[in-house]
């Protein structure tokens, strides 16, 4: 549940965390990232086949939302910072650019997809690209099929929570090799088919403020999981006696 969510929480940098990646990259080892904000926490708790996700050994829960780093530090943690999966996917993207690996992307509508790998064959070579597909109408176990025929190094799944983490899960052991990530919404920035932030909300960590300017039918969402988010937190710190 909520707790042990924490006490498996990456505290470190962002930019040790790239490295640690692209270092797992590069020795073409696997590991499995889950990109948490509180939301994805609450869907966890809420979940039980997502909550032995979060909880299984062989997956590296790291902050993405900033109420996941406060939430941290209330519980006597000490985080460093967010590691958010959009510029993780950027880094996986750039480092397997230029040290010729390969990359598949699977999720996401067509003409998203279709403009991230164009921006990506342009940006280094279509050959970084083992392969992709968009998030409609697939069939999983064929995609199985192709990625275990494929081998790629970066696997990135654009299909929400919980849907792609439990995916990657249910295919992490049938692979040898690869760096797993689902990263929501990621590929609509990357792309350039959506804007990000601007650079003043991300460096005051309020993206998410801006995106329920931009997007107000999330605010519902955001309200009902943050406030749920915040009084379990307050429930754990009581009983930690901090």
């Amino acid at each position: 549940m909520l707790k042990d969510y924490f006490k498996k929480l990456y505290t470190g940098t962002q930019a040790d965390f790239f490295d640690r990646a692209c270092q797992a990259m590069d020795q073409e080892k696997k590991l499995f990232v889950i990109t948490a904000n509180p939301e994805t926490m609450m869907i966890g708790v809420q979940t039980p086949e997502f909550d032995q996700v979060l909880c299984s050994a062989h997956s590296v829960i790291v902050p993405d939302g900033i109420g996941v780093v406060k939430a941290a530090s209330t519980l006597g943690l000490e985080p460093h910072g967010r590691v958010t999966g959009v510029e993780l996917a950027a880094h996986l993207i750039q480092h397997a650019g230029e040290t010729g690996r390969r990359i598949y992307l699977y999720g996401a509508k067509e003409e998203v997809i279709s403009a991230l790998v164009k921006k990506i064959s342009d940006t280094y070579s279509p050959d970084v690209l083992a392969g992709y597909r968009n998030g409609y109408g697939q069939d999983d176990k064929e995609i199985l099929e192709e990625i275990c025929r494929l081998k790629p190094d970066v696997i990135l799944v654009a299909l929400g929570i919980p849907r792609q983490e439990l995916l990657i899960n249910q295919w992490f052991d049938q692979l040898d090799k690869g760096i797993f990530v689902g990263v929501g919404g990621s590929f609509d920035v990357l792309s350039d088919t959506k804007k990000r932030a601007p650079q003043l909300f991300v460096r005051l960590n309020l993206e998410w403020l801006y995106r329920i300017v931009k997007e107000p039918s999330r605010f519902g969402r955001f309200y009902r999981s943050n406030i749920r988010f915040l009084r379990e937190i307050r429930k754990i710190k009581k009983q930690m006696g901090k």
